[in-house]
């Protein structure tokens, strides 16, 4: 149940005290905060995937370049046409002059090959001489041609390995003096790629970390005021539904005492000299119909003083002031049917019992005014920690779409209370069906 501040003379000002405006605000921190992790979640995770995707199409550059260079200043200078006649010694000498880079351990294969697909040189002997499908095709021999690289499975180079270990396969081309260009094979160990990109984003990701954060930081005072402005709004909001409330309940109440003490004690005082007058007159015909349309208004105005004026519920209780609240349309013809449990099984506070009444009040005097019924049912139940209100009536029911058809504030009015309260108000009616109100209101 929502906790209206109790209203004083003079407020002129709403603050944000209470426990449960601090826990609010402290709610609404806590969402935004949550909100911003996921938002830079959600930022992070592609931007690091691009990040690793540019730092492997760099990786990969870099080993074209490397596989360039050992082509260049290793192979070249060797690749004579003893080579490429496969003369063992000229095999043994570029043996000698890659060893060093074989003995670093990032490279796992080297393999040169004629434009023919014939190996002319292989760290595995037992390939040198045999032809194969060249892996890029006739281009890579073209003029201009720069090179590639990708990461494959070892198993894809089947001539060179069986695992599965993934590899970087990089490709240059040299051109021998006096000779056919030459391609060159080359499979480096995948820390080539995967180690430059965890150090790019180990590098990168401190300063764009730290920078979200201080973003989130800065956004984040700013959310607190947000937050708290809205609390004060809703307060605010709050404030003014009581206002109403209660102006509108002494404004009834005045209405009734009014109507109490001046127009139905001078009616009934008619009523009696009325009556008089009758017995006296014997019997006439039109102060007999003067009294008898007396009566009925004086039982209509008796009616509306009861539904203008709240009874004592703390003394009554709910269920006795709802059947006496029923009683007040009984009397025009309509069955009431009430389903209310005790007030100990309900443990109601004050206000949830005001609250509930308020709400039942308003719809039976549409009952009455508007349905048409002939039957209303009121059930209250509670469901765990939750109440639920249910007045159905069988009258002619109405568009709820088109709104109310009387365009009565009332029920607007309610709605935003239960809603304040926590609680839900919802009205089902259709054209010649009835009209079913509906409310659930926490007990907390």
């Amino acid at each position: 149940m929502a906790d209206f501040p109790r209203l004083g003379s003079a407020t002129s000002a709403v603050r944000i005290d209470g426990p449960r405006e601090r826990s609010e605000v402290r709610d609404a921190v806590s969402r935004f905060l949550s909100t911003g992790l996921v938002v830079l979640l959600v930022v992070i995770t592609p931007l690091a995937f691009w990040i690793r995707g540019q730092t492997e199409v760099h990786a990969l550059h870099s080993a074209t370049q490397i596989t360039q260079r050992l082509a260049d200043y290793a192979i070249s200078p060797l690749a004579t046409e003893d080579l490429l006649r496969g003369d063992p010694e000229a095999i043994v000498r570029l043996d000698r002059r890659l060893e060093p880079w074989m003995r670093v351990g990032t490279i796992h294969h080297i393999k040169v090959w004629d434009r023919q697909g014939r190996v002319v040189y292989c760290d595995d002997e037992s390939l040198i001489r045999r032809r194969f499908p060249l892996p890029l095709g006739e281009e890579v021999f073209a003029a201009g041609w720069k090179g590639d690289a990708s990461l494959v499975r070892a198993s894809a180079i089947g001539d060179l390995a069986s695992t599965d270990t993934e590899v970087v396969r990089a490709f240059a081309q040299v051109r021998p003096p006096d000779a056919e260009p030459l391609l060159i094979d080359v499979a480096y160990d995948n820390d080539l790629v995967r180690s430059e990109q965890t150090a790019v984003l180990a590098n990168m990701a401190p300063p764009f970390l730290l920078a979200l954060l201080v973003l989130q930081l800065a956004q984040l005072l700013p959310a607190v005021g947000l937050a708290k402005r809205v609390q004060r709004h809703q307060l605010a909001r709050r404030l003014l539904l009581q206002r109403a409330i209660e102006a509108s309940d002494l404004e009834r109440r005045r209405i009734a005492r009014d109507l109490h003490d001046d127009v139905i004690q001078e009616l009934s005082g008619l009523a009696y000299r009325l009556d008089a007058e009758a017995r006296g007159a014997d019997g006439s015909p039109l102060i007999g119909q003067t009294q008898a349309v007396l009566q009925k208004n004086l039982r209509t105005l008796r009616a509306v003083t009861s539904e203008l004026y709240t009874p004592d519920l703390a003394r009554l209780g709910l269920r006795e002031a709802l059947d006496r609240l029923a009683d007040t349309i009984r009397e025009q013809g309509v069955a009431v049917t009430l389903d209310v449990p005790d007030d100990p099984e309900l443990e109601l506070d004050d206000e949830q019992t005001l609250l509930l009444f308020r709400v039942s009040r308003e719809v039976l005097v549409n009952v009455a005014k508007h349905a048409q019924a002939r039957n209303t049912r009121i059930d209250l139940r509670r469901q765990a920690e939750v109440l639920e209100l249910t007045i159905q009536d069988d009258g002619r029911g109405f568009d709820v779409d088109a709104g109310s058809p009387d365009g009565h504030l009332g029920m607007r009015i309610l709605h935003d209370v239960v809603h304040e309260a926590g609680g839900e108000l919802q009205v089902h009616s259709r054209v010649g069906l009835g009209t079913t109100v509906f409310v659930s209101l926490p007990l907390d």
